[in-house]
């Protein structure tokens, strides 16, 4: 928990600052991420941020709802929820792994989207490089099940010299020089 929790909270501020920075006429614009525009993507993240704290709290996986605007709030909850020390004990009954596991789904899926919604709106972003490490090492581990279940599109080849996280981007399908 107490390596996680900084990851977590400054990659929940840089995807937060990402939302807040989305104008209205973008919403519709095109992402990384071949099945959301930014209206999508963002809606996607609310639904993370809702869904990882009932997560915590050992509850179900929640279904989507419709888009609400409010997904930096919803990353407060969810901070609030893991910062609770059960939160990162025992296995979760809804995904079937480890609560850190778990919590390490919640962090990757902040770096990449939070990447995916820069690009799309011309937003600067840089990731913690922490983040990235721990989102790469997770991510080697889990790739095969999240091709399984969809999560993940077919690798894109970057060099191995790459930086991390050109490396983490190529390895779950998406490529690292895509433009709008």
């Amino acid at each position: 928990m107490e390596d996680m929790m900084p990851l977590m909270t400054r990659s929940s501020e840089l995807t937060s600052d990402l939302v807040r920075g989305v104008r209205e006429e973008q919403l519709g614009l095109s992402t990384p991420c071949a099945k959301f525009d930014v209206r999508d993507l963002i809606n996607h993240l609310e639904w993370v941020a809702e869904m990882f704290v009932s997560l915590a709290a050992k509850g179900p996986r929640t279904e989507q709802g419709p888009y609400a605007g409010d997904f930096p709030e919803r990353a407060g909850r969810t901070l609030a929820a893991w910062s609770r020390p059960e939160a990162w004990e025992g296995t979760s009954p809804a995904m079937g792994m480890p609560m850190p596991m778990v919590a390490h789904l919640y962090l990757a899926d902040l770096v990449v989207h939070g990447w995916d919604l820069a690009r799309a709106t011309g937003q600067a972003y840089e990731p913690m490089p922490e983040a990235v490490v721990e989102s790469l090492a997770f991510t080697e581990q889990m790739v095969d099940m999240g091709r399984e279940l969809g999560a993940f599109g077919p690798p894109v080849e970057v060099p191995d010299d790459a930086p991390a996280f050109d490396r983490l981007l190529g390895l779950i399908g998406r490529d690292p020089a895509w433009k709008p």
